[in-house]
This record gives C-alpha cells, structure tokens and sequence, in this order.
C-alpha cells in the first residue's frame, strides 16, 4: 500500500485522505482475514491429529483439556486402504485451504509457520504417491517393538489417563490387525521385506510378551503399571481398590489383547516370507530409486540434490580420515593404547556428574535455560533393558516441560567417555535441553501448538550429534585439567573416529538405496577404511537396507548444521559468536534447513540496521 500512496502525493489534500480511509481498512480486514483463516485451519490440523492417535496426543499434552480437547475416544491410528485415501483427500483440502491465503498477510511468526507447513504437506504429498514402501515393521524400529516401550513409560497423572491407557491396550489387536493388512498389500504389490527380516519380527513377537511373564506377573507391561498407579495411590489420585482394578484389568488385556495381538501377527507374517526376496536397496525396485529421492529430504530436513549430498559426504570423509591419521602421526604411544581395547577414561564420573559438568561447560555458549529444566536420570525397568537402547530421552509434553528424563539401560550403559558424549547426545546440549527450551520459547512467545506436528528428523538429530560432538571436546579439556594429555588424545581420536564411521555409513545409505549397490560393493568401500570382517560388513549393510535415510538423519543433519555456522561466520563477521548462533539455531527450529538457511541470510541486515 505505502509505494501506492507515495505516487498519488501530488493528489489534493482531502482526496488523499478519502484513499487512506478507504484503503487501510481494506487492508486490514483481508489481514486480519487470513490470518483468522489460518489460525483456524492449524487449530483444526492440531485437533484432528490429537483425536487421532491418543498416544502421540499423550506425549504431547499432559492436559489436553486445556486445548479443547475434553471429548475423545482413546484410539491408535489403524491402517486401510480406505484411511488412506480419506487421509490423502484431507491433505488435498488442507493444501486448497493454504493455497488462498496471503502468507505476506499473516504475522510473521504464522508466515514462518506457512511456509514450514505448506512445504512439509507438499513432502507428505509427495512420498503419499509411494503406497507400499513403508516399513511400521522393521526388524530395529517397528511398532511392534517400540510400542510396548512407549506404553511402558506412558506417563499416569490422572484418572483419565489409566482409562486411557487400558483403552489403548484394548485397540492393539485391531492396530497389529491393520498393519499386517498393510503389509499384506504392500507383498502383493511386490514390495515385501526380505524373509530374514520377517523371521526377526516373528521372533520379536514371541518374546516382546509371553504368557509365562504374565501368569508370572513379572512382564514389564506389569510391573511399570503397577509402580505407576502406586505412585498415583501416594498421591490421593487413586484409591487402593481402584488400583487393584486396573491391575486386574491390565493383566486381563495382556493376556486377552496384547499377546493374542502378537501372536496374530506372527503367523499372518508366515505366509509372506518368500526366500527369493533380496535383501537390497530401495534402488533395486520400481520406483524406489524415486521414493528414495522424496524420503530424504523428508527425513533429513536437507533440500540439497542427491548429487550434492555425495559430494558433501565424500568431502567430510576425506576430512575426518586425514585429521585421524595426523593425530595418529603426532602421537604414536595412544596407538598402542587403542589397539588394547582398554583406554578407558572417566570412569569415576556418575551421570549426575557427567550432566553437571556438561551444563557448567556449555554456559556462554548456549543460551541459559530455565531454572525449572532439571534433568532427572531413571534408570530402565530391569524386565526392559533387553529391549532398550543404552540410553534415550522421550519428549515432554508442550504444556509440562518441568520434567525431562534421561533413561539409562544399565546392562547396556557404556562408561567413561561413552557415557559422557552419550549424556551429552540424550542431555545437555542435546535432545532434553532442546526439547525444553524449544517448548518454552514457543509458549512464551505465543506458537501455534499446531507446529508440533512438523517433525524435523534431520534437525532433532543433527543438533543432538552436533553437540555429542562438542562433548568430545569437553572431555578433552577436562582430561587436560587433570594432565591426562594422552587420554585427551585417545578422546579427539574416537571422536574422529566415530565421525569419519557416521560419514561413512551415510555415503552407503546413498549408495545402497539410490545407486542400488550391493554388498560386494558396500563390502569393498568398507575395506578401504579397514573394516575387512566380512561378518561386520554384512551387518552394516543389512542395518541400512532395512532403515534407509537413519543414518543421513544423524550425519547429514549435523553437516547442515556445520554449513549454517559457517554461513553465520562468515555473515556477522566479527559479530559472530557460538552463543548468537545457537541462539538463532534453536529459536527458529526445529526446522528443515532451507528455512534456516533462508532465516539465516535474514540476519545480517537485521542486525546492522
């Protein structure tokens, strides 16, 4: 409006006043239109999501009554070809509905939300034109054995919660029930896994739950439901016979539900093993090559071209390769000590005291968090550890970020410095630290809860990476600070290490899933960096086969985040610190990273004006 007005300057006085009363309201009333039209559409994206999935909508609102949401059948999103298609039409409209909305006339914070949401539906879009390459039951992340972990921790601050809770267990029969419709189709349409990794669900199904652990009463589905509801007991939430009810009805629905559920699911997969299926890329059938293009962008947040991406990796390993052997070179004794298999530091350092230290460490250079953001470390349920990681973190809700917990696997913990960059990895500067200040930051400021349901694989990985990474360096120096310059070297070479490994492993992601090589091609490039055990080989390539895009997740995430310091670096000159640019990083994500780039180039004018 304002270049039009400045034009007409030569118009008589009241003239000009009749246009601005005439035209600024106009102006206002479309602003204020789309940004009403906008708001709306995200609040009802947010709700139709939470109604959706009660456990996504659990781990999101610890009070979903303060969003509305009072009214709900508790329900688990279950897979058929006619979802699908209602699913897909909803996201037509969703776009239709965008596509007529001015983002130039929304505020700015729903501008950015626009294009984060406009351009990660075009994403959903496209990789929804794919029908049957999904994989809800690999053999290391499917739902069949990450589930029973989320429900095993889903968290018990109300009456309404446990009826939730044991209405979830009543759904997972008919869950199981649709993705083995799933992958049923997805055989039929020749895109069956490999028999081996059928084999490894089935066997996930016979021991994820047994009759024998729940006569016993000792399955971890239990024995964390009981140590729960006590827990709400303690509080006056719940009466001891209220409790004695929902235990009783838990162990009904384990044995009536759950392992029937299981069961059903292991025999329905019987049929679908076929032998002369190969364990191989994406790239070895129809279309894959092409989904494979779609799903990376999706998974890492990274909009660079295949080809780009190639050369990014090739870059990073000849990097990391040069700078381990010029610290191999310079100090010849630490070769001797990792060739044992025995350096071991920080062994006396608890996790309280790895978290400590690492939140001393990063101050100055990562914005403060707020008080309230305590880390509690739990260890797993003894009856889980065969079935967790070493360790995790799962997200706290929008509406309660009071407390993050850090789970420890204490049959799986590693030690010393493992530990450590683990901590840092799942802690501080890592995933809880994130999580936190990302949901505070969006509370104060006012964010649309809707902008949760953008997921940014790519980002969430590549920070926590990102500040794994820094962690080696914090070890480093701490070793220094009591004169073990030995021990800090072995750090600085493990840390390389594991870089030039992730790089590695994410370059044969590419290779496997979009140039289709085989694994006497995967085999003779791990040669090359000394991993000869055709044993480990096979693992590896079997592991990226069966999880295409995780390790470019890790990896490339970290190495967009690396390109965006240096961009930053070389945009504030010397106004550029770590603290400005953690800052800029974690008040505009999570994100994909052409946004970021984009927000980025923003800056510099912002801050010299």
């Amino acid at each position: 409006m304002k270049p039009t007005l400045r034009k007409r300057i030569l118009l008589p006085a009241i003239l000009t006043l009749l246009i601005l009363i005439v035209l600024i309201p106009a102006c206002v009333f479309h602003a204020h239109k789309d940004e009403k039209q906008f708001r709306e559409l995200t609040e009802q994206l947010f709700r139709e999501e939470m109604l959706s999935n009660t456990l996504n909508m659990h781990y999101t609102l610890a009070a979903p009554a303060r969003f509305g949401i009072t009214d709900y059948t508790p329900t688990l999103p279950c897979y058929s070809q006619e979802k699908s298609a209602e699913d897909n039409l909803f996201l037509q409209e969703i776009l239709a509905k965008l596509s007529v909305i001015a983002p130039s006339r929304l505020s700015a914070q729903d501008r950015d939300f626009y294009t984060l949401l406009y351009r990660s539906l075009k994403q959903s879009e496209r990789l929804h034109s794919f029908a049957y390459f999904d994989t809800p039951l690999s053999p290391t992340s499917g739902v069949q054995a990450d589930l029973p972990i989320l429900l095993a921790e889903y968290t018990l601050r109300s009456k309404q919660d446990v009826a939730d809770y044991l209405a979830l267990l009543r759904r997972i029969k008919s869950y199981f029930a649709s993705l083995l419709t799933y992958e049923q189709e997805k055989s039929a349409a020749g895109n069956a896994m490999p028999a081996s990794f059928l084999s490894e669900v089935q066997g996930q199904c016979d021991t994820i739950v047994t009759k024998q652990s729940v006569k016993c009463g000792d399955h971890f589905l239990q024995t964390t439901f009981r140590e729960r509801l006590q827990a709400l007991v303690t509080a006056g939430i719940l009466t001891e016979a209220e409790m004695r009810e929902a235990l009783e009805e838990n162990n009904r629905l384990l044995l009536d539900s759950v392992l029937p559920a299981y069961a059903a699911l292991k025999a329905g997969l019987e049929p679908l093993k076929d032998t002369t299926v190969p364990i191989a890329g994406l790239a070895s059938r129809p279309g894959g090559r092409e989904y494979y293009e779609a799903l990376l962008p999706s998974v890492t947040g990274s909009y660079r071209s295949v080809e780009e991406l190639k050369s990014m990796l090739t870059a990073r390993l000849s990097e990391e390769y040069e700078a381990l052997k010029t610290l191999l070179q310079s100090n010849p004794a630490v070769i001797t000590v990792l060739q044992s298999g025995q350096f071991c530091a920080l062994t006396d350092y608890t996790a309280e005291d790895i978290l400590a230290d690492l939140q001393s460490r990063m101050r100055g250079s990562f914005p403060a968090q707020s008080p309230d953001c305590r880390p509690y470390v739990k260890p797993v349920s003894a009856c889980l550890e065969p079935y967790c990681a070493p360790a995790f973190y799962l997200t706290v809700p929008i509406d309660d970020t009071s407390k993050g917990v850090i789970y420890i696997n204490e049959s799986k913990t590693p030690s010393g410095t493992d530990l450590y960059t683990t901590l840092a990895h799942e802690g501080f500067p890592g995933h809880l630290y994130q999580d936190i200040y990302h949901k505070e930051q969006a509370e104060a400021l006012g964010l649309s809860p809707a902008r949760e349901l953008l997921w940014y694989g790519g980002y969430l990985e590549g920070w926590a990476l990102y500040t794994e990474f820094m962690a080696y360096d914090y070890a480093s120096d701490l070793l220094r600070s009591q004169g073990l310059e030995e021990s800090a070297v072995c750090v600085q070479i493990e840390k390389h290490n594991r870089s030039l490994h992730l790089c590695l492993y994410s370059l044969l992601d590419i290779s496997i899933h979009y140039d289709n090589a085989s694994l006497k091609q995967a085999s003779g490039l791990l040669g090359q960096f000394g991993i000869t055990d055709p044993k480990v080989a096979s693992s590896v390539y079997t592991y990226i086969v069966g999880e295409p895009c995780n390790y470019p997740k890790y990896y490339l995430g970290f190495l967009e985040i690396e390109a965006l310091r240096e961009t930053a670096r070389s945009l504030w000159g010397r106004n550029y610190s770590d603290l400005r640019f953690h800052t800029f990083l974690l008040d505009n994500g999570p994100a994909d990273f052409l946004f970021l780039q984009d927000r980025l180039q923003e800056t510099l004018p912002a801050q010299e004006s």
